[in-house]
């Protein structure tokens, strides 16, 4: 699929290398949905602009509204004129892209839908010279997931010529018991190397540059241990609420939603071990190393070490808003969390004594993603006590969004007569140091998947170990330990996520 010409930009230098795609046809289950108007096809179509999708690539919509081809592509077009990432649309590039993109109707519940996709794909494959691969995106509620699964069987869609691969957008499943059960159920229609779980949080930058990071300096990876480092600091913040999504919000909460996923895989690759290669599997098991040397939490520890709180009414960015128990389609007197503050230590050489905190909320101050390596304070204050009034300790803060960089806090000299020290920044953020701005995570998790690497996908025993960690913390909460506290909304949380960290004398950072 060709594109627009990318102006020659000599700090971009290599940002658009990359390993070629076979041609595919990709099925969007739920392609009139949220996830596929915002962020799946303003992808791809960024892709093509790229030159990264390959020729003969096709998209086919599937879902349960009545369109035609034509009445989907103009609905295609307007949500990726709202929402790419770059701007204004080139309409050469659109129009390319949307002459590969069909729509058919799918009921989930019928195999003679599933039957007629089948048909569809395969006179476009001989029409487009495919070869038989196929990619099965599920941007759909995670009830659905194995209805369609088992409709790709029972109609032959995941067998033929070719590779066969479906997407599941997370959550997967909703404890340890459950995402076993679904792993099953996936791998009788699909081998594990064909299956693709995405968390596009390991698709940003700044996530993948955690690893570069670490294991591409040697100035770093030296002090990345117990022996220097106080705690890490782990925040996922966001200024929205629940935004109409109450029915799934109040089943999931917080924790669900945001840290069985989202932090402890900001956790695992943090304090993971440099794997032999940057290679899949090589990674994702020392990712499963992590998660299986986190200290599993008792009942005492619950009580001691978590927080769970709910936002009620209040303002943030200058706007009231309402609390959560007033949203659409929340039950009264609802006990589901919007907030989580964890407190957790990963048990091996490296880490021993470390602890590291995660804190999770909706209707928070700001949005801001980030991780932040506390190191230990010098021995010794070789310019006393006073001089050093000012002067915090030493940190890197990894920020993964909205700004993607990574900023280190070091102790300088004040430029005045005496001795007096204060602590500076340096900052390295990503669009200005390369002139581009960071493609969106779905970009590079929609290649990788047409390329076959599950790198920066998760595994299922990395699905089942995570809920492993969260089963115990579900089930005290359920019985009201700690009890459920509340905190108005543009604030950071309740005040016991704060006295959490108090306790042990730290407190959080301020982002």
């Amino acid at each position: 699929m060709t594109g627009a010409a990318i102006a020659p930009n000599p700090l971009a230098e290599g940002l658009y290398d990359y390993r070629v795609a076979e041609p595919a046809i990709m099925v969007i289950f739920g392609a009139t949905g949220d996830l596929s108007g915002r962020k799946l096809l303003p992808a791809l179509y960024n892709l093509s602009k790229q030159r990264l999708l390959p020729a003969g690539f096709a998209v086919v919509g599937a879902a349960i509204d009545d369109l035609t081809d034509d009445s989907y592509r103009r609905r295609a077009a307007e949500k990726i004129t709202q929402f790419s990432r770059t701007q204004p649309v080139d309409q050469r590039v659109l129009q390319t892209f949307l002459d590969a993109v069909f729509y058919i109707k799918v009921d989930f519940s019928k195999l003679e839908d599933f039957k007629g996709l089948a048909r569809k794909i395969d006179e476009l494959d001989h029409a487009r010279h495919v070869g038989g691969n196929r990619v099965f995106y599920c941007a759909t509620p995670p009830p659905t997931y194995e209805i369609i699964t088992e409709q790709l069987k029972a109609s032959g869609l995941n067998a033929g010529d070719g590779y066969h691969r479906i997407v599941i957008e997370k959550p997967f499943g909703s404890d340890m018991k459950s995402a076993h059960e679904l792993n099953q159920i996936v791998q009788r229609v699909f081998h594990e190397d064909s299956v693709f779980r995405i968390d596009h949080y390991l698709g940003k930058e700044t996530v993948q540059n955690i690893m570069a990071f670490r294991f591409a300096n040697t100035i770093f990876e030296p002090v990345w241990n117990c022996h220097f480092i106080d705690s890490v600091q782990i925040t996922v913040a966001e200024e929205i609420g629940i935004e109409n999504r109450g029915a799934y919000y109040d089943k999931a909460g917080t924790l669900r939603d945001i840290v069985q996923n989202h932090a402890l895989q900001l956790l695992a690759l943090t304090a993971m071990e440099p794997s032999v290669a940057f290679e899949a599997n090589a990674v994702r098991d020392e990712k499963v190393k992590v998660l299986k040397a986190i200290r599993p939490l008792t009942d005492a520890d619950v009580a001691k070490a978590t927080v769970r709180g709910q936002y009620t009414n209040g303002w943030v960015l200058g706007e009231h808003v309402k609390g959560y128990r007033e949203e659409p389609n929340v039950a009264q007197g609802s006990l589901t969390e919007t907030f989580v503050a964890l407190r957790l230590f990963v048990d091996n050489w490296r880490w021993a004594g470390v602890p590291f905190y995660i804190r999770a909320g909706k209707r928070m101050p700001k949005r801001v993603t980030e991780i932040r390596i506390q190191f230990n304070r010098p021995p010794h204050l070789t310019f006393g006590r006073d001089a050093a009034q000012e002067l915090d300790p030493n940190a890197i803060t990894l920020r993964i969004q909205p700004e993607e960089g990574i900023s280190l806090k070091f102790g300088a000299k004040v430029p005045a007569a005496g001795i007096r020290l204060r602590s500076v920044a340096m900052d390295f953020l990503y669009a200005s140091s390369f002139l581009v701005e960071a493609p969106e995570a779905y970009e590079r998790l929609l290649l990788d998947c047409m390329i076959g690497d599950p790198t920066l996908f998760t595994r299922a025993d990395e699905v089942e170990t995570a809920w492993t960690i969260i089963d115990p913390i579900e089930a005290a909460w359920r019985d009201g330990r700690p009890p459920l506290q509340t905190y108005p909304s543009g604030t950071w949380g309740p005040a016991a996520g704060a006295k959490m960290l108090e306790a042990e004398g730290r407190e959080w950072h301020r982002p």
